[in-house]
């Protein structure tokens, strides 16, 4: 198994799912100071709360159900995600299609609470449950010459709507390196608030890398493959202008159409003032590491 991440957090520093769940609720609850124990992966800021449940599966970015905020919602129910089945191959040494039920099996689940920034310069906090994706990947067994890991999104155009449209040339594909993928941050999200992951939030297995832009961090994952060579990637191939492969969090390396130095976070209000984006979206002690040497602002 992987190296398990730690924290110095205590149970002071979480806020129930049920008061969020109650908007009054939240008030008074985030003036007594309620807590609730376990979960982890805090955001490093002072006063950062996780988001609502509502808000994290309302306000959603799933573009094979839609390009609107609210399309998931509407129409990701239709997605058929029981049995499942992840191919795993490439460079590995047990290559094969592994059920879903029978990785959880295998796997640690954890909460994490990790931001969530979007490249489009909002944001959120989001406490998941998973597993770290480097004891997937030891399952499957590493061979020496992998250096990329690369992963597909399921491709139904029957239940996708929005897969009717070339918005993107499906099905949606993301990599990462092989240090990045195997980092004790980087999971696979099984869950949010301890609850099954909904479909529009990438059911029923998603990755997150909480430093990486959140088009990273690919849905409805059903193929995962290691390979020695740097594999494509869904919106660098759209525009590689805009989009590099890193989608490294880097308020200093501005969109061509916007800038990243600020965000807006999502159930702040509609007058709530903009925030200041950190660098590696605040996850700069633990990977800033991964990147000595490297120029960010070719390597975006």
């Amino acid at each position: 198994m992987a190296n398990r991440w730690t924290n110095d957090l205590t149970e002071r520093d979480v806020t129930p799912e049920q008061v969020f769940m109650n908007r009054r609720q939240w008030m008074a609850g985030a003036a007594a100071g309620l807590g609730l124990a376990g979960i982890g992966g805090q955001a490093r800021a002072e006063g950062m709360e996780p988001n609502s449940w509502e808000e994290i599966t309302s306000y959603n970015n799933y573009y094979e159900f839609g390009t609107g905020k609210d399309d998931p919602y509407k129409n990701a129910r239709r997605l058929k995600i029981d049995p499942w089945t992840v191919r795993i191959d490439g460079l590995v040494e047990r290559p094969g299609d592994y059920a879903f039920d029978d990785i959880m099996s295998k796997m640690t689940i954890e909460e994490r609470l990790y931001r969530l920034r979007c490249v489009e310069a909002w944001s959120m906090v989001v406490p998941w449950n998973g597993f770290e994706l480097a004891d997937l990947l030891d399952m499957a067994g590493v061979q020496a010459g992998a250096k990329y890991v690369a992963f597909e999104t399921v491709l139904r155009k029957d239940e996708m709507p929005g897969t009717r449209y070339p918005v993107l040339d499906w099905p949606y594909v993301e990599g990462l390196r092989l240090d990045e993928a195997m980092h004790p941050l980087t999971i696979m999200a099984t869950g949010i608030y301890g609850r099954d992951i909904p479909k529009q939030n990438g059911a029923p297995l998603r990755l997150v890398v909480p430093w990486k832009y959140g088009f990273k961090s690919i849905k409805s994952v059903v193929r995962v493959t290691l390979t020695d060579k740097e594999p494509p990637t869904s919106w660098n191939k759209a525009n590689p202008d805009e989009y590099g492969f890193y989608g490294n969090v880097n308020p200093q390396v501005d969109h061509p159409r916007w800038s990243q130095a600020t965000e807006r976070r999502i159930g702040g209000g509609l007058f709530s003032p903009r925030v200041e984006t950190l660098m590696f979206n605040g996850y700069g002690d633990e990977v800033a590491g991964l990147y000595d040497g490297m120029d960010l602002k070719r390597f975006f």
